[in-house]
């Protein structure tokens, strides 16, 4: 049964992934991805083309997936019992994928044991997402261009490869699960719009120092990333770049440039803005030249605007949900406080923490989820992170 998984996460618990392997020389990754499918509390289950065992032992993926190798179809029609109608499969996917697989897909071919389970998840309504992987000009190829077209209007999924050294490499491990886990997960923010800014902004002093705060934006990104799984559409605006496929991302230096991108962005239409950034309650007027530091010098620290108050104008019927960070204090004033900034600017509501005592720059936190009620909530980002859409789930079923 392989080796003991430590599981990371439930986000997979009770679904059944059919790993379609197939002869592409990243095939050798398909252990650690089995692996990390694992950790999510997935049951793996491989099936493997000719070509692929020629690449990688099918002891190794059985090792990986702890469970038996598919490498022929039999008369336990194994093809039907995990992707026909009603079968074990929650999802199919295929990974990597050739342009050979894509083709013969494409067309209805299945010649092969990976093929054959793909004609037949198609034919029970079972998800498919596709993980190619090829030379660069193969990828490019108009037919195999014209097939991934004709099998993502036929509802395939796929994962896009990683372009360098003149190969069309398979996408991230993380990438990979985190689209598995949208496709097998119960989509309760599906068609939702979700808004959300994180990290420090930065105010600039001179063309080489900034202003700025310790916050990581490390709870913006797995805000983003829970909301993701959840299938809801989702905008992130920061001044990092996590480059995952289907998060819409926009750079923002200065808390005006912040407010700007998400007014404009609000403009397109959204059902909730999640505003967990630290952004800067002070600007300065830059220097154009470098400062000298050959003497003291005094900084004059003006406003900076402000971008609930100025959304709540722009967008007054908007779901906000705002971020209250407090020093030394009790959590009697902390509440207190979260409380007064729900109500001035009318919010659904505030995750409230006490930074001295940590948060900012760290793996871990302490917050309180204020709406009607309190909350508190204690492990890693992503531990609240869930937490955090789980109330954002009740608040958006309340019209």
């Amino acid at each position: 049964m392989g080796t003991q998984i430590i599981q990371t996460s439930k986000s997979l618990k009770e679904k059944t992934i059919v790993l379609g392997i197939t002869g592409s020389i990243a095939a050798v990754r398909c252990v650690e991805l089995a692996r990390e499918l694992r950790r999510r509390g997935a049951d793996v289950h491989a099936v493997m083309t000719d070509a692929a065992r020629k690449i990688i032992h099918p002891e190794a993926i059985r090792y990986a997936t702890g469970n038996p190798v598919i490498t022929e179809i039999t008369g336990d029609v194994e093809h039907v019992n995990f992707c026909g109608i009603g079968g074990r499969a929650s999802l199919l996917v295929i990974a990597p994928c050739t342009a050979n697989t894509i083709g013969k897909i494409a067309h209805g071919i299945d010649d092969t044991s990976v093929t054959t389970f793909a004609t037949t998840a198609f034919g029970s309504g079972i998800p498919i997402i596709i993980i190619p992987a090829m030379h660069e000009s193969m990828y490019n190829h108009p037919i195999v261009i014209e097939n991934i077209g004709k099998l993502t209007e036929l509802g395939v999924e796929f994962v896009n490869p990683l372009t360098e050294e003149g190969a069309a490499k398979i996408a991230s491990i993380e990438e990979i699960v985190l689209r598995v886990e949208r496709a097998a997960g119960k989509k309760t923010l599906s068609g939702k719009r979700i808004i959300i800014t994180g990290g420090a902004t930065a105010e600039t002093v001179d063309p080489i120092r900034i202003l700025t705060n310790r916050a990581s934006g490390k709870t913006g990104v797995e805000l983003a990333l829970e909301a993701f799984r959840r299938g809801a559409d989702v905008t992130l605006v920061h001044r990092d770049c996590m480059g995952i496929q289907g998060i819409c991302e926009f750079y923002a230096e200065s808390a005006q440039d912040m407010t700007d991108s998400v007014i404009e962005e609000l403009g397109k239409g959204y059902d909730l803005l999640i505003s967990a950034a630290a952004i800067s309650d002070f600007t300065v007027t830059p220097s154009k030249d470098k400062i000298k530091s050959e003497k003291e010098l005094t900084l004059t620290l003006k406003p900076a605007p402000k971008l609930i108050k100025e959304v709540r104008q722009n967008y007054p019927d908007l779901k906000i949900i705002g971020f209250k960070a407090e020093t030394g204090i009790s959590e009697e004033e902390l509440i207190k406080r979260a409380r007064k900034s729900m109500d001035s600017s009318n919010l659904s509501m505030v995750v409230a923490n006490d930074v001295s005592s940590g948060g900012m720059g760290t793996e871990e936190n302490n917050v309180y989820l204020i709406d009607g009620s309190v909350k508190s909530v204690s492990g890693t980002k992503r531990q609240i992170a869930i937490e955090i859409m789980d109330k954002i789930e009740e608040i958006m079923r309340i019209k």
